[in-house]
């Protein structure tokens, strides 16, 4: 059981390694995903998460910068086969392959999402091969996996069961949500989302081993969310309100280094 975090974020700059700038919204025109990859480039965030088909505009903006690419693969829902998926992710990696042996290039990580339906069966044999798959498709050709639950589709019981997969496989982070995860409420037909809750991301670090990390993605818009998520112990955070939360750190007298 790894444990929460308790050392204070010091600056602005420290917050932002924490952070993956997201990049994943359907209706992103390449104009905003550009703009995007500037600020991912001039925050100097951890990495900048796209689409796969943005990986060339990742390529040429954020190379030197020392700010990684994180590509999502069977996103938002996770539908797709096993060998799609390994396909997927492995063509992303290959992609990045100059990017990742090259000095001053932040790291190349995929963020995938689970078979939710399998999970929600029961079938863990089949969850269990496919992130061990992916995960071996990535880290031999030198990235590292997130692996994405989609929360507010699952029980208690579900999460510490993907916790200790995700431990047995040896995959680097857990991740809480695509931020699109939206659940039909069947009293008023509304459909309604909760992404990165406190009570799910502890549930998740007393559930994987020491080795994994927690990433926190959905509805982290504010500082006081970021650092909440932050004590319970998330240690990345997927953030479509970036220039937001540092702009607050600044207000609030954070330096910048």
């Amino acid at each position: 059981m790894a444990s929460a975090n308790s050392k204070p974020l010091k600056s602005i700059a420290n917050i932002a390694r924490f952070i993956d700038h997201s990049l994943l919204h359907p209706s992103m025109t390449d104009a905003e995903i550009i703009r995007g990859l500037q600020l991912a480039r001039d925050c100097k965030v951890a990495t900048a998460c796209i689409k796969p088909y943005s990986i060339p505009n990742a390529l040429e903006i954020l190379q030197g910068s020392g700010v990684g690419i994180c590509v999502v693969i069977g996103f938002p829902h996770g539908n797709s086969t096993i060998k799609i998926k390994v396909t997927e992710a492995a063509a992303a990696m290959d992609a990045l392959a100059d990017f990742v042996r090259t000095p001053g290039n932040g790291p190349a990580e995929i963020d995938m999402v689970v078979n939710v339906g399998k999970v929600l069966s029961g079938e863990w044999n089949y969850v269990e091969n496919e992130i061990a798959q992916i995960n071996s498709a990535v880290v031999e050709r030198g990235g590292t996996l997130k692996v994405i639950f989609e929360n507010d589709f699952l029980d208690t019981e579900h999460i510490i069961r993907l916790s200790e997969i995700c431990t047995r496989v040896g995959v680097a982070f857990v991740k809480t949500s695509t931020g699109f995860g939206f659940v039909k409420d069947p009293a008023s037909s509304l459909y309604t989302y909760k992404g990165a809750t406190i009570e799910h991301i502890q549930v998740m670090k007393q559930s994987v081993g020491p080795a994994v990390q927690i990433k926190a993605a959905g509805g982290i818009r504010t500082l006081d969310q970021f650092l909440q998520a932050y004590k319970a112990g998330a240690t990345r955070f997927g953030a479509t309100a970036t220039e937001a939360i540092l702009n607050e750190a600044k207000g609030r007298g954070y330096p910048e280094n």
